[in-house]
Protein backbone atom coordinates (compact mmCIF):
# COMPACT_ATOMS: atom_id res chain seq x y z
CA UNK A 1 0.00 0.00 0.00
CA UNK A 2 1.08 3.81 -0.81
CA UNK A 3 1.17 7.02 1.31
CA UNK A 4 -1.68 9.17 0.95
CA UNK A 5 -0.49 12.08 -1.04
CA UNK A 6 -1.33 15.02 1.52
CA UNK A 7 0.72 13.35 4.36
CA UNK A 8 3.72 13.15 2.00
CA UNK A 9 2.67 16.31 1.22
CA UNK A 10 2.73 17.44 5.05
CA UNK A 11 6.23 15.97 5.44
CA UNK A 12 8.24 17.76 2.56
CA UNK A 13 6.05 21.09 4.10
CA UNK A 14 7.54 19.76 7.60
CA UNK A 15 10.74 19.18 6.27
CA UNK A 16 11.21 22.27 4.20
CA UNK A 17 9.78 24.55 7.38
CA UNK A 18 12.19 23.23 10.07
CA UNK A 19 15.02 23.84 7.74
CA UNK A 20 13.80 27.18 6.98
CA UNK A 21 13.54 27.80 10.52
CA UNK A 22 17.16 26.54 11.01
CA UNK A 23 18.85 28.70 8.70
CA UNK A 24 17.06 32.03 10.02
CA UNK A 25 16.56 30.82 13.97
CA UNK A 26 19.16 28.91 15.02
CA UNK A 27 21.04 26.08 13.98
CA UNK A 28 20.33 23.61 16.57
CA UNK A 29 16.77 23.14 14.89
CA UNK A 30 17.89 20.86 12.36
CA UNK A 31 18.33 18.14 15.73
CA UNK A 32 14.36 18.02 15.12
CA UNK A 33 14.15 16.96 11.29
CA UNK A 34 17.20 14.90 11.84
CA UNK A 35 15.62 12.75 15.08
CA UNK A 36 12.75 12.51 12.96
CA UNK A 37 14.53 10.83 9.91
CA UNK A 38 16.82 8.56 11.64
CA UNK A 39 14.15 7.43 13.41
CA UNK A 40 11.80 7.03 10.00
CA UNK A 41 14.59 5.33 8.61
CA UNK A 42 15.12 3.01 11.46
CA UNK A 43 10.90 2.00 12.26
CA UNK A 44 9.76 2.56 8.58
CA UNK A 45 6.88 4.70 10.11
CA UNK A 46 7.11 8.27 10.19
CA UNK A 47 5.89 10.23 13.18
CA UNK A 48 4.80 13.47 10.75
CA UNK A 49 2.69 10.95 8.69
CA UNK A 50 1.25 9.27 11.66
CA UNK A 51 0.10 12.53 13.00
CA UNK A 52 -0.97 14.09 9.45
CA UNK A 53 -3.38 10.94 9.28
CA UNK A 54 -5.93 12.74 11.98
CA UNK A 55 -6.48 15.30 9.79
CA UNK A 56 -7.84 13.43 6.41
CA UNK A 57 -11.04 13.54 6.32
CA UNK A 58 -11.46 10.57 3.83
CA UNK A 59 -10.49 6.96 4.50
CA UNK A 60 -6.36 6.72 3.02
CA UNK A 61 -7.33 4.76 0.39
CA UNK A 62 -9.02 7.51 -1.22
CA UNK A 63 -6.41 9.59 -1.75
CA UNK A 64 -3.36 9.38 -4.18
CA UNK A 65 -0.98 7.24 -2.94
CA UNK A 66 2.57 7.34 -3.52
CA UNK A 67 5.36 4.89 -3.74
CA UNK A 68 6.40 3.94 0.13
CA UNK A 69 9.74 2.49 -1.43
CA UNK A 70 10.66 6.06 -3.23
CA UNK A 71 9.19 7.82 0.34
CA UNK A 72 11.65 5.85 1.91
CA UNK A 73 14.65 6.73 -0.51
CA UNK A 74 13.46 10.36 -0.21
CA UNK A 75 13.93 10.60 3.43
CA UNK A 76 17.35 8.54 3.14
CA UNK A 77 18.41 11.49 0.70
CA UNK A 78 17.22 14.09 3.05
CA UNK A 79 18.24 12.65 6.31
CA UNK A 80 21.98 12.50 4.95
CA UNK A 81 22.21 16.17 3.95
CA UNK A 82 19.96 17.06 7.06
CA UNK A 83 22.75 15.10 8.82
CA UNK A 84 26.27 16.27 6.91
CA UNK A 85 24.57 20.02 7.43
CA UNK A 86 24.53 19.47 11.05
CA UNK A 87 27.85 17.97 11.31
CA UNK A 88 28.91 20.81 9.24
CA UNK A 89 27.73 23.88 11.23
CA UNK A 90 29.07 21.90 14.42
CA UNK A 91 32.86 22.03 13.04
CA UNK A 92 32.14 25.25 12.05
CA UNK A 93 32.03 24.50 8.30
CA UNK A 94 29.23 26.82 7.84
CA UNK A 95 29.32 27.17 4.46
CA UNK A 96 29.09 23.61 3.82
CA UNK A 97 26.48 23.56 6.63
CA UNK A 98 24.56 25.79 4.35
CA UNK A 99 25.30 23.93 1.02
CA UNK A 100 23.46 21.09 2.38
CA UNK A 101 20.72 22.94 4.30
CA UNK A 102 19.89 24.89 1.11
CA UNK A 103 20.02 21.88 -0.81
CA UNK A 104 17.39 20.23 1.08
CA UNK A 105 15.57 23.61 1.62
CA UNK A 106 15.46 23.52 -2.36
CA UNK A 107 14.21 19.97 -3.22
CA UNK A 108 11.31 19.49 -0.45
CA UNK A 109 10.23 23.46 -1.32
CA UNK A 110 10.48 22.25 -5.36
CA UNK A 111 8.89 18.90 -4.41
CA UNK A 112 5.92 20.76 -3.05
CA UNK A 113 5.41 22.66 -6.16
CA UNK A 114 4.99 18.91 -7.82
CA UNK A 115 8.50 17.75 -9.00
CA UNK A 116 10.23 15.34 -6.91
CA UNK A 117 13.62 15.64 -7.25
CA UNK A 118 14.58 11.90 -5.35
CA UNK A 119 11.76 10.58 -7.55
CA UNK A 120 14.49 11.70 -10.46
CA UNK A 121 17.41 10.46 -8.83
CA UNK A 122 16.14 7.05 -8.29
CA UNK A 123 14.32 6.77 -11.71
CA UNK A 124 17.84 7.14 -13.30
CA UNK A 125 19.57 4.96 -11.15
CA UNK A 126 16.90 2.50 -11.75
CA UNK A 127 17.36 2.29 -15.25
CA UNK A 128 21.08 2.34 -15.22
CA UNK A 129 20.87 -0.67 -13.41
CA UNK A 130 18.38 -2.31 -15.62
CA UNK A 131 20.58 -1.12 -18.84
CA UNK A 132 23.54 -2.80 -16.52
CA UNK A 133 21.90 -6.02 -16.00
CA UNK A 134 20.63 -6.19 -19.53
CA UNK A 135 24.18 -5.78 -20.78
CA UNK A 136 25.74 -8.44 -18.83
CA UNK A 137 23.60 -10.75 -19.66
Amino acid sequence: MGIPKPLVQTNQAFIFISVLLALFIHKAILIIPLTIGIYTLITKQNPIISIGKRWLSKPLNKYPQEDKDQQIFNQWIATICIGLSTLFFYFGLNVLGYVFSIMVLAASGIALMGFCIGCFIRYRYLMWKHKRANVQS
